[in-house]
């Protein structure tokens, strides 16, 4: 079974940066979809990011465009999102999830990490 291990969350000032890692174990890499997600307690889901490997694509949530950086690293089953500019808004747990096979990210994804805590601190 395909397993996710987030790494990399903690507790940073506003305008820091974290990256966080998404170990990935028993996938293909062949055709998927891979991305991240965060909540904050009491508020629903929300997409951040998200790779497709079957378009070559890549796409962040409007809140995070230009400060946020999805990468892959296949030789180390590794996906990493870089966060930029960090702001106390960022405050959540992030998730990495992935779908294979698989186009695009959704809630609904199949394949879900145990999430890592990222603190923005103002």
């Amino acid at each position: 079974e395909v397993q996710l291990v987030e790494s990399g969350g903690g507790l940073v000032q506003a305008g820091g940066s974290l990256r966080l890692s998404c170990a990935v174990s028993r996938f293909t890499f062949d055709d998927y979809a891979i991305g991240w997600f965060r909540q904050i307690p009491g508020k629903e889901r929300e997409w951040v990011s998200c790779f497709s490997s079957r378009y070559g694509s890549k796409d962040y949530a409007d809140s995070v465009k230009g400060r946020f950086s999805i990468s892959a690293d296949n030789a180390k089953n590794t996906v990493y999102l870089q966060m930029n500019s960090l702001k106390p808004e960022d405050t959540a747990v992030y998730y990495c999830a992935a779908e294979e096979p698989g186009d695009w990210c959704e809630g609904t994804m199949t394949y879900w990490g145990q999430g890592t805590q990222v603190t923005v601190s103002s």
